[in-house]
C-alpha cells in the first residue's frame, strides 16, 4: 500500500482508527485457524460511511480489503492472504433497536453474540444459534459464515435468523437488502447470498434478526455404549422420531480417552457417548420429550444412561462435552477442527471413515460434534515444524473430504471455506457451480479487492 493510501485511510478513520506498526499488526496474521498472513495495516471503521468511502478508495488503488470479526474462525476466512488492510469492525458494536413486539433485534456486526443474549434476556428472548466460541465471537461473522453451533439440530443456523442487512459493495455503494418482516417474496433473496459469503461480496454493516422466546425449562442426559453402530442408531431413531431435542451430541472413543487421561474425569469404560438436551416452557415438556428419547437409547442398548436432575449435574454433564476441545489440543502443538457434515443416516459411515483414515496416518484426534444435524468435528493434532506430520496431515484431511462428498456431505457446516477448505472445494461443487460462483463474485467486486484467496476463486 502506498503511504499516500495509508494517510488517506487515516484522514476518513481518524489517526486513533488506524495502524500499520509492526508489533499492531501481528495478531491480525491469524485467526483460530492454522493460517497466517500479516496485512500491510488495520483500520477500525466506526460507521457505514467511513466502510463506504474506505472501500471506494481500495477500489481505485486496487488494494484489498479483508473483513473480520472476532478472529475466531477455524477457516483461515479472515486471513489477509493478500496482504493489503484488515478492515476490523469491532467498534461497530451498537444494538441499535429491539422491536420485541415485532421480535426482531437490529445490530451492528461488531456486537458480541454473548452481549446480545445478555441484553435479550430480560425481555425472555434469545438468539438461537449458540456458536461454541459465543463469549467472542461477534454476529457480524456469525452471517459471513452462516455460524451454527451445539443447537442447530432443533434451532438450525445463523442464515434462518436473518431477516435483511446493510451492506458496503465494493465500490463503495450501500445497499439494504430483506425486509423487517417474517416472511418476504419480492424478488430474489440477497440477503441469503449475503449470508455465508465469506466477507467476498460486500462488508456487512447493519444487520437484522428474528429473535425467539426463550425456553424456560430444560433437561440434559447422556447416554453410554459398547458401539458406534449403537450410538448412531438411536441418533437416527431420535431425529426421525417425533422428538426434536435442541442438542444430541456424539463424542467418540478417542475423546473419552482424552477426557479420563487429560481431564482426569471420571467415565465408563465404553466406547462411544451421546449427550442429549431437551427444552420447552414446562417441565412436564421437556420431561416428556426426555422419556421418549431414553427409550429409543434402551431400544439401541445404551449401557448406562445419566440425568441431570440438578443445575449443578446439569452443567456437570455439558462439562464432558464443551472440555473435549481444549483438553485434546494437549496432545499436539498445532491442531486442525474440521465441521464436515452428512445426511444423519450416514454419521455411522462418516464417523466410522474418519477413524479409520486419521489412524492410517497415525496421528492423534477425537471426533465429537452436534450429531443431531449430521455435523461432525474431527480434531487432529500434529506438530507443524514436522514436515512428515504436516505431510500426513494434508494427506489425511484431503481424505476426509473427499469420503464427506461420497457420503453425499458438505464440506463445512458451519466454519466455511476459507483458505482451509478453498483446495477442496471442487470434490463438493462441479464446474457450472463454480463457474456460477466465481461470476457471482466478479459481478459484486470485479477488481478482486474484499477478501482475495478465498473459496478457490482465484484458480
Amino acid at each position: 500500500m502506498e503511504e499516500k493510501v495509508k494517510k488517506a485511510i487515516e484522514e476518513i478513520v481518524g489517526k486513533g482508527n488506524f495502524t500499520d506498526d509492526l508489533v499492531e499488526l501481528v495478531p491480525y496474521a491469524y485467526d483460530a485457524s492454522d493460517h497466517e498472513h500479516r496485512p500491510e495495516a488495520v483500520v477500525w471503521p466506526t460507521d457505514t460511511e467511513q466502510v463506504s468511502r474506505i472501500l471506494l478508495l481500495a477500489n481505485e488503488h486496487r488494494f484489498s480489503v479483508t473483513p473480520r470479526g472476532a478472529g475466531t474462525g477455524l477457516s483461515g476466512g479472515a486471513i489477509p492472504i493478500r496482504g493489503g488492510l484488515v478492515m476490523d469492525l469491532c467498534k461497530m458494536n451498537r444494538i441499535l433497536d429491539l422491536r420485541i413486539a415485532d421480535r426482531q433485534v437490529v445490530v451492528e456486526p461488531g456486537v458480541i453474540y454473548a452481549d446480545l443474549e445478555r441484553m435479550l434476556a430480560p425481555y425472555g428472548y434469545f438468539f438461537p444459534p449458540d456458536p461454541a466460541s459465543s463469549s467472542v465471537c461477534t454476529i457480524g461473522g456469525n452471517v459471513a459464515t452462516n455460524a451454527g453451533g451445539i443447537r442447530g439440530a432443533k434451532y438450525g443456523t445463523t442464515r434462518d435468523y436473518v431477516l435483511g442487512l446493510q451492506v458496503v459493495l465494493p465500490d463503495g455503494r450501500v445497499i439494504r437488502t430483506g425486509s423487517s418482516c417474517m416472511k418476504s417474496s419480492s424478488g430474489l433473496d440477497l440477503t441469503r447470498l449475503f449470508v455465508g459469503s465469506e466477507g467476498i461480496l460486500g462488508v456487512i454493516t447493519e444487520i437484522t434478526l428474528k429473535i425467539s422466546p426463550k425456553p424456560l425449562s430444560s433437561k440434559i442426559g447422556i447416554a453410554f455404549f459398547s458401539s458406534l453402530r449403537e450410538a448412531t442408531q438411536s441418533i437416527i431413531e431420535i431425529m426421525h422420531g417425533g422428538i426434536i431435542p435442541s442438542a444430541l451430541e456424539l463424542i467418540d472413543e478417542n475423546s473419552i480417552r482424552v477426557l479420563k487421561e487429560e481431564g482426569g474425569l471420571s467415565l465408563p469404560p465404553v466406547k462411544v457417548m451421546i449427550l442429549i438436551e431437551t427444552d420447552g416452557y414446562t417441565d412436564s415438556e421437556t420431561w416428556f420429550q426426555m422419556e421418549r428419547i431414553i427409550e429409543v437409547l434402551k431400544r439401541n442398548k445404551a449401557l448406562q444412561i445419566q440425568i441431570g436432575r440438578s443445575t449443578e449435574e446439569a452443567n456437570e454433564l455439558w462439562k464432558i462435552r464443551k472440555s473435549i476441545g481444549s483438553l485434546a489440543a494437549r496432545l499436539g502443538t498445532h491442531n486442525v477442527s474440521e465441521d464436515v457434515t452428512v445426511p444423519i443416516s450416514r454419521i455411522h459411515d462418516l464417523v466410522h471413515g474418519v477413524t479409520r483414515i486419521v489412524q492410517s496416518h497415525g496421528l492423534p484426534f477425537v471426533i465429537f460434534g452436534h450429531a443431531g444435524d449430521g455435523n461432525i468435528h474431527p480434531r487432529i493434532m500434529y506438530n507443524r515444524s514436522d514436515p512428515d506430520e504436516r505431510r500426513r496431515l494434508q494427506k489425511a484431511v484431503e481424505a476426509i473430504f473427499k469420503l464427506t462428498c461420497q457420503l453425499g456431505g458438505t464440506l463445512s457446516g458451519e466454519h466455511g471455506i476459507g483458505l482451509a477448505k478453498a483446495p477442496f472445494f471442487h470434490f463438493e461443487h462441479g464446474p457450472v457451480e463454480r463457474e456460477l460462483i466465481l461470476k457471482i463474485k466478479r459481478l459484486f467486486d470485479p477488481n478482486n479487492i474484499l477478501n482475495p484467496g478465498k473459496m478457490a476463486l482465484e484458480d
